[in-house]
């Protein structure tokens, strides 16, 4: 559904429940392919988790993979992102004409697998070490098991912290591993930091106790 005027979704002052009536529902402007559209709707989404769930999902707009105007970290963040939300994959590019590493980004069956959890929680927004670095989190199902996205919005690359208590771990060992490289990075105790996060790019792991 695309209804201007359910916001929230709940309908308060509208009179129309969206998750009562609607497996799906767009909640703002849009989307073109840039990365202030892109980031503008993460932060109209990100207030909304408590409204998504198995069979009722927030819709930030179409994917922009792909498309003019984004780079290749812009893309894989993009994609990244509307996984950790919970959001509908719906590829918005020519399908046709793209090339390789466009194929590879939206065929990622791990991130793919995190937006398709059977859980259906939505990330939130779990800590900002600095302005512009965020530490997002979304319960998996199984037991202790977190997708973490290591976002940096800003102008140049810089290192990002996600402490095991601030995604709802105990500050034990965990397990990390990372969702763009395929690859298990080991176990750490308390936290993980990735380094050089690139300006507009994205670490994704995968952490479990």
């Amino acid at each position: 559904m695309c209804p201007p005027s359910a916001k929230p979704p709940d309908g308060s002052g509208c009179g129309l429940s969206l998750p009562s009536i609607a497996n799906l529902w767009r909640i703002g402007f849009d989307i073109n392919a840039s990365w202030p559209s892109i980031t503008g709707l993460i932060d109209q989404d990100a207030p909304l988790s408590r409204y998504a769930g198995p069979g009722h999902w927030n819709d930030p707009d179409m994917l922009e993979v792909g498309n003019g105007g984004l780079t290749a970290d812009e893309n894989k963040s993009h994609f990244s992102m509307w996984a950790m939300l919970g959001a509908p994959l719906l590829a918005g590019n020519d399908l046709r004409s793209m090339p390789a590493a466009t194929k590879t980004i939206l065929t990622n069956t791990e991130v793919i697998a995190v937006d398709q959890d059977l859980l259906g929680a939505q990330g939130t927004l779990v800590a900002t070490p600095q302005s512009g670095l965020q530490v997002w989190s979304k319960p998996l199902s199984g037991n202790n098991v977190r997708a973490v996205a290591l976002l940096n919005r800003n102008g140049s690359a810089a290192s990002i912290t996600v402490s095991f208590t601030q995604i709802g771990l105990s500050g034990g060992a965990a397990s990390v591993r990372d969702l763009w490289q395929h690859s298990d990075l080991g176990t750490y105790s308390g936290s993980y930091a990735a380094m050089n996060v690139p300006s507009h790019g994205v670490v994704m792991l995968r952490i479990a106790q």
